[in-house]
């Protein structure tokens, strides 16, 4: 590898090229490499990387399909990379399986110049490549779709042709005269793991991140695409667009070309249902490509609501705009995904969560934290553990709802295909990254992440990456106070022991059965409010026909309970469905109700909550007073008789 440049090079945001004179002084090497203030941090790291020698063959991966605001206009990555990263090398060489070989810059007479050209196939240009590295000074190759040329897999199962790929660029990486050249082989992937794993495990190939776009980037790309946006406008619009692409921010705000008959005629619609010009303007700059009902449906407008919408403030506007493009920004990560993430949005807060006030308050006091920019004072993830029925999904969805934040809600992103399971988990942990300030919710822990061996060989090795991957991605203290994990589970036995460690689950929250009548009541209480029920109880008036008989009953129990009793009161006899919930109606819905119970399952899932609980003040006073030694004597008894059973 060539030493770093001995001479000042102009001001530019491209990679140097070799030296060519004596050794300068250090403070002047260090100025041939400054980044421009408007270059990517990702473009930076990958030119003080190679100018370092740490390789000569990299791996650009993750946002790689995205655009990158440069001198006023929207490039892609790939186009980025090769015209103004790589731009001072003197032969430039874009190459991909379906478009074949492009020379982006050549300087000077390039030998085998017509093997290259109107090549496609692999075998024939990878060989005219190797020609032209090793003969030629100053060459970048840029390979797009890098996965395509050596896909990940077993090397039994690959052809020929991807097995030649592999060990061609393999040997690129190790290569002196790469280095003697001061040439460079750049390899573009969205997901790493669908790359050979010869080539990403290689130590001479260094990978480098295209993160998704700051919220500095969102902003310059919203004034880029729509400069008449006010500055106040610009600034909410970069905060609710987090975890979008730069190319999806274009799309949806980049008004249509002047003239065109879709913007026109979509223009006269929602001036007929809005009056105020600059707000028409606005819901055109982002509604392109939608149908007349989604707008209505998406913007709350429909046209014999017109008139009531006339005279709406400014602030009004904007908030109804912002609902507007959070909720297309959800539709596209969501289709980004492919549906393995769904957004939460609840309508219930911590006022229809009854009892547990220490878990409230530890709550709110985490959500507070994150809002107020207390980073330190957050924890890495929580951990949700108790019987079935205790309320912890629930719970979950209402401090989403308390807290403001962005939740989503992983759902089963496992594939039978070969590299797929960890494609999918480098996309969504991509887009959890890019939105920040969000709490991502994984029910079914013990499933996701068992401790037992299923997952190393079975799938051949592919639970154990996943896990371990999820372990790195949650131990990264960089995501401290900007995403929070939230794991639930009854089984935080078959949780994998290295997943609970402080810094990963710092927070263990059980979730208990109601253990006195008074519990009972405030749940009950509770239930009411969030069906919005009339109910005649008083207590402790109602106690010991009511609340004393369904101690230890689930949540889950009474609410079933509180909806009997309101169909007994809308029953024969009865004044109609609005009629108040009588203590008699309360009373034989608890003598007819039968839960499905396993107590002895149950007692040993609520003692797993206590013994994994993080602080003995959120445990009710019959778990708190309990000695260590009778948990872990009552705990094995119980895990001989049920712990092998789920």
């Amino acid at each position: 590898m060539a030493t770093p440049p001995t001479s000042p090079a102009p001001a530019a945001t491209s990679l140097a090229a070799a030296p060519t004179s004596p050794a300068t002084p250090p403070a002047t090497a260090a100025a041939a490499i400054t980044t421009a203030p408007s270059e990517p941090a990702w473009a930076n790291e990958l030119r003080r990387r190679y100018l370092r020698g740490e390789a000569a063959e990299f791996v650009l991966h993750g946002n790689v399909h995205d655009v990158v605001l440069h001198e006023g206009a929207l490039v892609s990555v790939a186009d980025y990379v090769a015209t103004t990263v790589l731009g001072r090398k003197d032969i430039i060489v874009r190459y991909n399986v379906s478009t074949g070989c492009r020379f982006i810059k050549k300087v000077g007479k390039v030998d085998g110049l017509e093997d290259l050209l109107g090549q496609r196939s692999p075998e024939k240009v990878l060989p005219a490549l190797e020609k032209l590295l090793f003969t030629q000074k100053n060459v970048a190759v840029v390979i797009e779709y890098a996965e395509m040329l050596a896909p990940a897999g077993d090397a039994s199962f690959s052809s020929e042709q991807d097995r030649l790929a592999v060990v061609t660029l393999q040997r690129w990486s190790l290569a002196p005269q790469l280095e003697a050249s001061d040439s460079i082989v750049v390899l573009i992937t969205e997901v790493p793991s669908e790359l050979h794993q010869k080539i990403v495990s290689n130590p001479r190939v260094a990978a480098v991140r295209v993160p998704m776009p700051t919220q500095d980037e969102r902003r310059a790309v919203i004034r880029a695409v729509n400069p008449g946006l006010d500055v106040a406008w610009t600034n909410r619009l970069a905060d609710v667009t987090a975890g979008l692409k730069s190319i999806q921010l274009q799309s949806l705000l980049q008004p249509a070309p002047a003239g065109t008959g879709d913007d026109e005629e979509r223009g006269r619609y929602i001036r007929a249902l809005v009056a105020d010009e600059g707000r028409a303007k606005k819901l055109a700059a982002v509604t392109r490509g939608m149908t007349h009902e989604e707008i209505a449906e998406l913007a709350g407008i429909a046209p014999e609501a017109a008139r009531t919408a006339r005279g709406v403030g400014d602030g009004a506007e904007q908030d109804e705009l912002l609902r507007l493009v959070a909720r297309r920004k959800r539709e596209i990560i969501e289709r980004e995904c492919f549906g393995l993430v769904e957004f939460v949005e609840p309508e219930h807060d911590f006022s229809v969560v009854g009892g547990i006030p220490e878990v409230k308050h530890e709550l709110q006091s985490i959500a507070r934290n994150i809002r107020e920019g207390r980073h330190n004072r957050v924890p890495m993830g929580l951990l949700f553990t108790g019987p079935m029925g205790t309320g912890k999904t629930f719970v979950a969805e209402a401090f989403v709802k308390e807290s403001g934040l962005t939740g989503i809600k992983l759902k089963n992103f496992r594939s039978k295909w070969v590299g797929s399971t960890e494609s999918n988990l480098e996309r969504i942990l991509g887009v959890v990254q890019g939105i920040g300030n969000v709490i991502v919710i994984i029910d079914e822990a013990d499933r996701s992440f068992s401790s037992g061996g299923d997952d190393g060989d079975g799938d051949g090795g592919t639970g154990s990456r996943v896990i371990a991957r999820l372990k790195e991605f949650m131990s990264d203290t960089k995501h401290r106070g900007r995403v929070l994990f939230v794991l639930m589970t009854n089984r935080p036995d078959k949780v994998d022991i290295d997943l609970k460690r402080a810094g990963r689950l710092d927070r263990k929250i059980p979730f208990l059965y109601p253990q006195t009548a008074e519990d009972v009541e405030q749940v009950l209480a509770a239930q009411i409010r969030r069906h919005r029920l009339s109910s005649a109880l008083e207590f402790p008036r109602d106690r010991e026909t009511v609340s004393q008989k369904v101690v230890g009953y689930s949540n889950a129990d009474l609410e079933a309970i509180a909806l009997l009793a309101h169909d007994y009161a809308a029953g024969p006899g009865s004044t109609g469905t609005e009629s108040a919930l009588a203590p008699t109606h309360f009373e034989q819905a608890v003598k007819d109700y039968l839960p499905s119970r396993d107590l002895e399952m149950l007692e040993y899932m609520e003692l797993l909550a206590v013994f994994e609980a993080s602080n003995r003040r959120m445990l009710p006073q019959k778990y708190a007073s309990l000695t260590t030694e009778d948990l872990h004597t009552r705990l094995a008894e119980l895990k001989r008789s049920c712990g092998h059973r789920r």
